[in-house]
Formats: C-alpha cells, sequence, structure tokens
C-alpha cells in the first residue's frame, strides 16, 4: 500500500527504467524503514511473472546511524559540566591548595558526587543503546508483575524509608502473566518507583497498584485489544505543569534541570522506560497537575492463547 513503492513497480513495468529503488518508512508500534528495488526479468518466469521486488530493511541500520549521532551529541553536552568541574578541582589540588587539608576535605566529595555522576550517565546511555538495538525483537518470555513489583519493592524499601516515604503496594490477585523480560519490565517500575520517592516529598506516600486494566489504549497501541495488566505509580508531590508531559520520555529533558541534577537524575529514565515499553508493545500514560502529584500508568499486553510475543510482521 506504499505508493513508493507501487511508483517503483510501475516504472519498471511500464518500461522507463529497468531498475528502479526508493526507501520507504513503515508506521507501527515500531518505525521501520525499507529500500525498495524493482527490477524487469529478461523474459517471463513462473507465472508469467515480469518483475522483481526486492524489500531491504533499513531499521536496525538506520537505528544505529541515529543512535551513534545521539550519542555523542548527548553525551558530550551531558558530560561536559562534571568534566570540568573535576578538571578545575584536580588543578586547584596540584596547584594552589596542594598543601591544604582543608580543601582537600571540600574538594574531594564534590568530585566524587561528579565522577558518580558521569557514571551513572554513562549507564543509562548504554542501558538505553541495548534496549534501542533489540526494540524489534518482542522479548517472550512469561513475567509475573506480581513478582516483579515484589522485587522492586525489596529493592527500594531502604531508599523510602530514608525520604520518609511510605510505599503502598496493591496487587490484584490472579494476575495473568505478561510476555516480555523480566528485568527490563522491573527496569521500568522500579525507574517510575524511583522517580515517584525522589519527587514524592518526605512523609509522603507513593502507592503502586496493579490490575487487569479496565479500558487499555488499544487506538495507541494495538496489542492491548487483548487485554492487559496496567500498574499505576502515584506521588504526592509538587506536579508536573501540563506543557511538561508531552515531553517527558524525551532523553536528557527536564522539568526542572538543576533538582533533577540535585537529585542524582541523569535525565534518562523516562526515556528508558519508553523504548522497553516500546519493545514489549506496551504504552505508558503520565497524568499530573502543579500541587495534586503525579500519576504514572504503564499497560502490558497479556500472552494470548496464539502464542506470546510472536512478532508482528
Amino acid at each position: 500500500r506504499s505508493p513508493e513503492v507501487l511508483e517503483a513497480v510501475d516504472v519498471v513495468l511500464g518500461g522507463s527504467e529497468s531498475r528502479y529503488t526508493v526507501e520507504v518508512v513503515l508506521p507501527g508500534p515500531v518505525r521501520r524503514e525499507l529500500q525498495a528495488t524493482a527490477a524487469g526479468l529478461p523474459e517471463p518466469v513462473a507465472e508469467q511473472a515480469v518483475g522483481l521486488l526486492v524489500l531491504h530493511d533499513l531499521t536496525e541500520v538506520r537505528r544505529m546511524e541515529q543512535m551513534r549521532a545521539d550519542f555523542v551529541a548527548n553525551a558530550s553536552h551531558e558530560l561536559k559540566t562534571p568534566l570540568a568541574t573535576l578538571t578545575g578541582f584536580i588543578e586547584t589540588l596540584q596547584g594552589p591548595a596542594s598543601d591544604d587539608p582543608d580543601a582537600r576535605a571540600r574538594f574531594l566529595p564534590i568530585m566524587h558526587e561528579q565522577a558518580a555522576r558521569m557514571s551513572r550517565l554513562i549507564d543509562d546511555l548504554l542501558s538505553l543503546s541495548r534496549i534501542e538495538l533489540a526494540e524489534a525483537s518482542r522479548p517472550t518470555d512469561p513475567v509475573d508483575v506480581a513478582e516483579v513489583l515484589e522485587r522492586v519493592r525489596k529493592a527500594v524499601a531502604l531508599n523510602a524509608d530514608q525520604q520518609g516515604i511510605t510505599l503502598d503496594v496493591r496487587v490484584a490477585d490472579g494476575l495473568p502473566v505478561v510476555p516480555g523480560d523480566p528485568d527490563q519490565v522491573a527496569q521500568v517500575f522500579q525507574n517510575l518507583v524511583d522517580n515517584a520517592i525522589k519527587y514524592g516529598g518526605a512523609g509522603s506516600t507513593v502507592t503502586v497498584t496493579a490490575d487487569m486494566a479496565a479500558a487499555p489504549p488499544v487506538g495507541r497501541q494495538p496489542h492491548l485489544r487483548d487485554g492487559a495488566v496496567v500498574v499505576s505509580i502515584t506521588d504526592e508531590g509538587e506536579g508536573i505543569p501540563r506543557e511538561h508531559l508531552p515531553r517527558l520520555t524525551e532523553r536528557f529533558y527536564r522539568v526542572d534541570k538543576a533538582r533533577s541534577r540535585s537529585l542524582g537524575g541523569t535525565g534518562l529514565g523516562l526515556a528508558i522506560v519508553k523504548h522497553i515499553l516500546t519493545r514489549h508493545r506496551g504504552a505508558l500514560e503520565i497524568e499530573s497537575a502543579e500541587g495534586e502529584g503525579s500519576t504514572f500508568t504503564v499497560y502490558l499486553p497479556v500472552a494470548t492463547a496464539a502464542g506470546q510475543g510472536t512478532e508482528e510482521p
């Protein structure tokens, strides 16, 4: 149904060209880029075929090209500040403050913090790259959402206690398994719960609920039509201004850059969530209002009788 491909075939069969190549983009849950080459045959073959159409999937090649460009641009920008800070303190400790123990006591913790920030950034960039490389391949392992949420609860419990946050986890009985990668699904929920703890505010409650979805957003993700498990993470923080909501899953996009960095954020957490859910053919919805907290809702399609995670054409 691609006009470009039909045009290439018409040109070749009409005799204007013996060979004609076009590139087309197929929309869908995972965007695909194809190179289509139409060529005429010197004489009819089986079933009187007079032409040949070859499709070459360029999706991974183009994704790798874009990833390289994004990595260089984003990494150089985000690493510039901590590198400059480290360089400045090192030069100071090597020069004017070489014999100043008070300066060392002040500077070394800051240097450690900046080095840790760079380490987190690199880890998140590498994680995002690995996820994007496998995005077209839907994982098929059975994932028990209740077990994953329990793992996440245990992992974040200490941090929540330190922040004075109460974790309220409510999981409905009898949830079906979902096809996926257990570690990546856990990464989605841990990123979202970590964010809720960071921005929820001391003494507040972070509520996590899991149930079958009554009305999954099938229009945005057709794989949810056969049923979906829905997990919502709600905090009681300051909320997010409405104009920022559409851009929250962009790489390095921050509503409050200074606060995000001070809390250890890299600006990649929600981008990682988005790409993992794309790979799992799931969906993410974000609701927030200033002064009323935020709710991040994840939809994951359940396994069907036809087979778990079978890749669509």
